[in-house]
């Protein structure tokens, strides 16, 4: 049985309830009063008797869709409007149709009115390519012929930025009468030559920092020597000092020392004792580069990417 407006009545309450009991409340469409000239109620049909406000009873849940309703017509663009018209006779007035957007479904791409763009795989994050225009003091550290005074000076004639390249060995030889030879052995007053050396290379670097020019040092750096450590070069530089290790292996080492003359050359003995006491920067948390088999254009690009890494990145050490 049907109710005037199309939706089907509610079941008869059993004996002993009262119809507040069941009484649902109605959707706004069906509770609307017919309009004049509608067809009556079906006969026999009990009168409507409408439901408390929603809130005022105990029942307040919404009718479950009967399983016989016919669904709601769908309005189509450019039907004429049916609010005013009255519907065929034996079927009750619906009231106007309700204006549907397009049933178009949602795109899984868009939210709300923005279109998204296609997603897709976030990539890994690139090391920095190069030091750029960064004003640095960088340490080459590496045994006789490493490669570091070549290397140090390549690297500092390519930089976009002024920088300075001051080697050790230079500063060195500028005593001329009593030069402290190394072939000579180490002793009290090669030290004290080593030591004004350094003083005076760490010196230069501070003015040329403060100029805003870049230095790059070399010296052969021992880990396990303090008197000639790496303290002593911060300590005349700067905390900021970067220190990395050029070393390539033995045999390279051996082959470029005998290419050398006068009092740069040393003895195969002490090539291969040196080399053997850098092998402690293993392990030290210091940037350390095999040259063995790159040239020296492709050993100062590593080491200028290793400084770029190291910028981003500070060690420990």
């Amino acid at each position: 049985m049907q109710h005037a407006g199309g939706a089907p009545l509610p079941p008869p309450h059993a004996p002993g309830q009262t119809p507040h009991d069941w009484a649902q409340p109605i959707e706004p469409e069906a509770t609307a009063p017919l309009r004049p000239g509608a067809p009556p109620p079906a006969p026999g049909a009990p009168p409507y008797q409408p439901g408390p406000p929603p809130g005022s009873g105990p029942a307040t849940a919404q009718l479950p869709a009967h399983p016989q309703s016919p669904p709601a017509p769908a309005h189509h663009p450019g039907a004429p409007h049916t609010a005013g018209t009255q519907q065929p006779p034996g079927q009750g007035w619906h009231g106007p149709a309700p204006q549907h957007a397009s049933a178009r479904p949602p795109s899984r791409d868009t939210t709300g009115h923005v279109a998204l763009p296609p997603g897709g795989p976030v990539p890994m994050p690139q090391a920095p390519k190069g030091t750029g225009a960064t004003t640095l003091a960088v340490l080459l550290i590496g045994p006789a012929g490493a490669g570091k005074t070549t290397v140090a000076r390549y690297w500092a004639q390519h930089r976009r930025v002024p920088t300075a390249h001051i080697s050790l060995d230079d500063v060195r030889e500028w005593v001329c009468s009593g030069f402290a030879d190394p072939q000579s052995g180490w002793n009290d007053h090669s030290e004290a030559q080593y030591r004004l050396a350094r003083r005076t290379c760490g010196f230069a670097a501070r003015n040329f920092l403060a100029n805003n020019i870049s230095c790059i040092l070399d010296d052969a750096v021992f880990p396990d020597r303090p008197v000639v450590g790496l303290g002593g070069w911060k300590r005349h530089v700067g905390p900021g000092l970067l220190p990395v290790v050029l070393l390539p292996g033995l045999e390279v080492v051996l082959e470029r020392n005998a290419e050398r003359s006068g009092n740069r050359r040393l003895s195969d003995e002490e090539v291969a004792g040196i080399h053997g006491r850098m092998a402690g920067w293993y392990g030290s948390g210091l940037p350390i580069i095999d040259n063995s088999q790159y040239d020296v254009p492709t050993t100062a690009r590593l080491l200028d990417d290793v400084l770029a890494r190291t910028i981003a990145s500070p060690p420990s050490w």
